[in-house]
């Protein structure tokens, strides 16, 4: 009996199959893994990104009331840019 328990452990088919189903299972289990860090990275992105537009927006807001509150302050600053910004490109 111990024979027949070595000899079906030393056959080549029975070390392939085992060896397959080791292998399928890392695999399932590295792109468990691979899924969970990316959504992980996923979240984190899209929270980074929803803040950077929530910030976009409260500039452009605050902007924008700056310059109902101050229009010839706004025309002024904005045509000085103009012109430093002309003379750099001219040249």
């Amino acid at each position: 009996m111990a024979e027949e328990n070595k000899q079906r452990n030393d056959d080549p088919t029975s070390k392939l199959e085992s060896s397959k189903t080791h292998a399928r299972q890392a695999a399932d289990d590295l792109r468990s893994a691979a899924s969970a860090v990316a959504n992980e990275y996923r979240d984190k992105a899209e929270q980074v990104w929803d803040d950077a537009r929530d910030r976009a927006r409260t500039f452009q807001d605050d902007a924008e009331q700056y310059v109902r509150e101050n229009p010839t302050k706004a025309v002024i600053t904005a045509l000085g840019i103009g012109f430093v910004l002309g003379m750099i490109f001219r040249r």
